[in-house]
């Protein structure tokens, strides 16, 4: 941890904060800046003496809560959506941000010896991280760290310069085509031409994507023609309106009920951990000596910090509760608040962490937990104060969004930090330098969201919100997380389409534990098939088709003979490759938005090569991956040779 790592790391979590608040309020998707922020360390610190691989991932840490804490706009604009806030105050905005990502850090410092070290999920964005710093080590750089850093940049120069033709609007990112089931009902098939999906599912294996599959086709093979039928189900536009607005609540449903299973599941592993660090502070405070490697922050300034917290929490909620002039005491509200927060945090700390582990932090579907916290936070809340109506539920419906989203901020960074964990394991990295670096991170962070929010606000404002304009930003989980604080409130919240996600949820986990105990080779993770349904069919489908893949590659490994790890290694390289040349080019592209202050930034392409853009860029798109996956072969057989 050096003074030029921190202000290279805090300088990139400004820039690209500021870029994924942006894109997440425009068109709802945030960018993972970790692989981002390790090539352009790399790049930069390579010019200093001294540098290393353990100095380049506590830069890659700092800037990593840049892709993480801006998804806190998932949840606080809906606090101007229902009338609440004109605006986003800047100190307010920024101690959200700040008390939430902090907690977020503390109640995953305890989790990493359960869900890291003493685990076997596979952090496809933790491993591809470690591989870059391992390539990009000059120190260390030998025959086969040439190769794989060509490898690498062959790969993230394809992956960039095919999103580069995306975004010319000369090739499409994403095909999505609608059919009908019998004369009244339809569904939809969709594949998103992402070379980092491909990369990511690479990464995670086959059991991941195939229960990730099980997931689509309950989705849009059941769930979707179901709700469509009597509709207009040939058209697209109704049918991913029903998606959005009635199948993803029943992903979510399936969601919770996973992750309630899973937090069961890791309690045992979770218990141990904090045991195990517990252990370690006390060889350390008597003397004895602790592995680098197995340092973590204090279990006691953990607690200190994690208690301390709900002082300035309990005065924040306060000063929100002091200004809605209810009909009846919030004391009882705020206390059980404070306890939602504290509780709830540690719960979701631990959700998210597995999920990121499963399937990568950029692919974790958080905006899915987020749903789950804002449901659970209004009925307790509801609960609590007792009946409303009139403008307390409109107030009531602010303050449940306020306490979510510190909640939310807590389930962002635990959602990386153990994605940044794994990397400092793989590269023999100090934790607690790590984890002092992700607060370092999420206070730069903090600093810049609530102006960019702001302008956003000044600029657009937020479609559904008081005064909105016509290009008002779409915002969409914001819109869907403050209708559910409605719903709740309001008694018009579907609680059956909850339910029916919850008993599939059910009978995927009973498959599943059947699977685990008889076979002991196959198993069906119920957070994956969750995801599955809850995420859009273009996304979720890519990465069981980039698990094939990966799994023809290593099965092309293993009957060739030789160095089989590292002919596999060279594949996760490449996988590494197209994660970073499109992470890259997501930087460069949401600046060019932010400058030309249009989506359509650099698109050249007129609107009448939309059915031709689809047909070239499959061509295109699967002749790259075929092409790169042939060369990466020949490329690993040499290397093994020489």
């Amino acid at each position: 941890m050096t003074l030029r790592g921190i202000i290279l790391g805090g300088l990139m979590t400004l820039v690209f904060t500021a870029a994924n608040v942006y894109l997440g309020l425009k068109v709802g998707l945030t960018f993972a800046t970790s692989i981002p922020a390790a090539v352009i360390s790399m790049a930069v610190l390579r010019h200093f003496k001294g540098h290393s691989v353990a100095e380049n991932n506590i830069v890659q840490t700092i800037a990593s809560a840049a892709g993480t804490l801006s998804a806190i706009i998932f949840v606080l604009p809906g606090l101007i959506m229902v009338g609440w806030w004109k605006g986003f105050p800047y100190w307010t905005t920024l101690a959200i941000c700040l008390v939430g990502g902090i907690l977020g850090v503390m109640y995953s410092i305890p989790l990493r010896r359960a869900l890291v070290t003493g685990s076997d999920l596979p952090y496809p964005e933790g491993v591809a991280g470690a591989e870059v710093l391992k390539v990009g080590d000059s120190a260390g750089a030998a025959e086969a760290n040439k190769v794989g850093l060509r490898v690498i940049i062959v790969g993230s120069l394809v992956s960039a310069g095919y999103a580069l033709l995306s975004d010319l609007k000369l090739v499409k990112s994403a095909l999505t085509k609608p059919f009908k089931v019998g004369d009244s009902s339809g569904s939809m098939v969709g594949v998103s031409m992402s070379m980092a999906l491909i990369g990511v599912g690479h990464l995670v294996g086959v059991a991941v994507a195939a229960s990730m599959l099980v997931g689509i086709v309950i989705s849009y093979g059941a769930i979707l023609p179901w709700r469509v039928s009597g509709k207009v189900g040939g058209n697209l536009d109704v049918i991913q309106e029903v998606f959005s607005n009635d199948v993803r609540f029943v992903g979510a449903g399936a969601i919770g009920v996973a992750a309630i299973w899973t937090l069961i599941k890791v309690i045992g592993p979770i218990t141990r951990g904090i045991s195990d660090s517990v252990r370690s502070s006390k060889t350390r405070h008597k003397g004895g000596e602790v592995p680098l490697t197995e340092r973590d922050l204090p279990v006691s300034v953990v607690l200190t910090v994690v208690l301390l917290s709900m002082i300035p929490i309990g005065f924040m909620l306060w000063g929100f509760a002091r200004d809605m002039v209810v009909s009846k005491s919030m004391t009882g509200v705020i206390i059980v608040s404070l306890v939602f927060i504290l509780l709830v945090g540690l719960a979701v700390a631990s959700v998210c962490g597995y999920m990121a582990g499963l399937i990568g932090a950029s692919n974790s579907p958080i905006s899915g937990v987020g749903i789950l916290v804002v449901l659970v936070a209004a009925l307790l809340i509801k609960l609590t104060y007792g009946a409303v109506g009139g403008d307390e539920t409109v107030k009531l419906v602010a303050y449940t969004l306020f306490t979510a989203s510190i909640v939310f901020g807590i389930a962002t960074i635990s959602n990386d930090n153990l994605q940044d964990l794994k990397t400092g394991q793989l590269v023999g990295s100090t934790p607690w330098k790590q984890q002092v670096a992700l607060i370092i991170g999420v206070v730069f962070g903090s600093a810049i969201i609530p102006p960019v929010m702001q302008l956003m606000q000044t600029a657009f404002g937020f479609q559904g919100a008081p005064g909105a304009g016509p290009n008002a930003l779409q915002a969409p989980q914001a819109t869907l997380i403050s209708s559910l604080a409605t719903g709740v409130f309001g008694g018009s919240l579907d609680w059956g389409l909850m339910g029916i996600g919850a008993l599939v949820g059910v009978g995927v986990i009973t498959v599943d534990e059947i699977l685990t105990h008889t076979t002991k080779r196959f198993s069906l993770p119920p957070l994956a098939v969750g995801m599955g349904m809850y995420l859009p069919m273009a996304l979720s489908l890519t990465i069981p088709i980039g698990a094939g893949l990966g799994w023809l590659f290593d099965k092309w490994a293993a009957h060739t003979g030789g160095d089989v790890d590292g002919k596999k290694r060279t594949g996760v390289l490449l996988a590494t490759g197209l994660i970073v040349g499109e992470s890259i080019f997501g930087v460069i592209y949401a600046a060019l938005i932010a400058a030309a202050g249009s989506e359509d930034a650099i698109a050249i392409a007129p609107e009448s090569w939309d059915s031709g853009a689809g047909i070239v860029g499959m061509i295109i798109f699967v002749a790259a991956i075929a092409i790169l996956y042939q060369w990466t072969k020949r490329e690993a057989r040499e290397r093994a040779e020489a």
